[in-house]
């Protein structure tokens, strides 16, 4: 992150980065394939540090999954801010396509997980398959999301980025308002009585 900052340019080498930091290069080896690699890790790091804060809080323990998330995006922005120059500097490098992206594929990966264990509601089909699909797609849109409120963050130039703040806010709550499966169902459900109700009056 350093040599970013202070170059802006990935080192020319493995080598050379490990000579101007007093290693031997096979220790580079050890832990990481290329640069891009190391770049990946530092944003799964951002996600893994913000989990760890969440889960010592009771709180967030007993919350539910909307006041989870809103929780989580809170958290982790504000270790994004933290390294603001760093995360401008990997993701503006492409923002003219979808190569910075690569940068965020483990940090997809987490998160989307994360979003699996949240236990978001949908309508329960009872066909796999369908189930399925259902959970793929609130993953996937949840991970959308994410990007969106990425791109407003870099983009925000607010005092201590608090439209970011209402931004989350808004987007998070509405997400919420629109998977809200309560009213559906308890319109299936009377959907049901009416028609047993039906055919035991007829």
């Amino acid at each position: 992150m350093d040599h970013l900052l202070e170059h802006n340019s990935q080192p020319k080498n493995v080598y050379a980065f490990a000579k101007a930091n007093n290693f031997d290069e096979p220790l580079f080896y050890e832990h990481f394939g290329s640069f891009q690699a190391v770049s990946k890790y530092i944003f799964k790091v951002f996600f893994d540090n913000t989990l760890s804060i969440l889960e010592t809080n009771d709180d967030y323990i007993s919350f539910n999954a909307r006041n989870k998330l809103l929780s989580f995006y809170f958290t982790f922005f504000e270790n994004l801010t933290a390294n603001r120059s760093y995360v401008k500097l990997v993701l503006e490098e492409h923002k003219n396509g979808l190569k910075g992206l690569a940068h965020l594929s483990e940090l997809k990966q987490a998160f989307t997980n994360y979003i699996e264990h949240l236990d978001i509601d949908i309508i329960e089909t009872k066909q796999e398959h369908i189930d399925k699909i259902q959970r793929r797609g609130l993953k996937e849109s949840a991970w959308f999301q994410l990007l969106l409120t990425l791109k407003f963050w870099l983009d925000d130039s607010s005092p201590a980025f608090e439209k970011t703040d209402v931004f989350i806010e808004k987007s998070v709550n509405t997400s919420f308002d629109v998977l809200d499966v309560a009213p559906l169902k308890s319109l299936i459900d009377f959907g049901k009585f009416l028609y047993k109700e039906k055919i035991q009056m007829n």
